[in-house]
């Protein structure tokens, strides 16, 4: 099974995934990936989420950015969002991801950057390999 789960919110956001997927390559992390909307298929998303035996989630999301938040709150695992560029340079996303509500925390990289995504997704799974 995929140590990290990378979910896109859009196909087209494919690119920062390929990103994401080359560093945990490079670092022989496994990974799954996804492209599921938490707007328009949030019943896949929620099987998925429930089902995934990953230890991080990545999620990727543009616009309204909702998909790392949705993730969060159906799991106690970690989520790292990645705001895409787009519409106000991808500010829209990244406030979506930096304000969630007490109790349903996630991480957030910089616009665009599936790169440190994976390399946090890295650090927490070292906090495991290293106990």
């Amino acid at each position: 099974m995929a140590d990290v789960a990378i979910i896109c919110g859009s196909a087209s956001d494919a690119a920062i995934a390929d990103k994401a997927k080359k560093v945990l390559d490079e670092h022989k992390v496994s990974w799954d990936y996804q492209v599921i909307s938490a707007h328009r298929d949030p019943d896949k998303l929620d099987a998925y989420v429930k089902s995934s035996t990953c230890k991080v989630f990545i999620a990727i999301a543009g616009l309204s950015a909702a998909l790392p938040g949705v993730i969060a709150s159906k799991t106690d695992k970690p989520v790292i969002g990645v705001p895409v560029s787009g519409t106000l340079n991808g500010l829209d996303a990244l406030l979506s991801i930096v304000q969630m509500p007490k109790g349903v925390p996630v991480a957030c990289v910089g616009v665009d950057n599936g790169d440190n995504a994976a390399h946090l997704a890295i650090r927490i799974l070292k906090l495991s390999w290293e106990s």
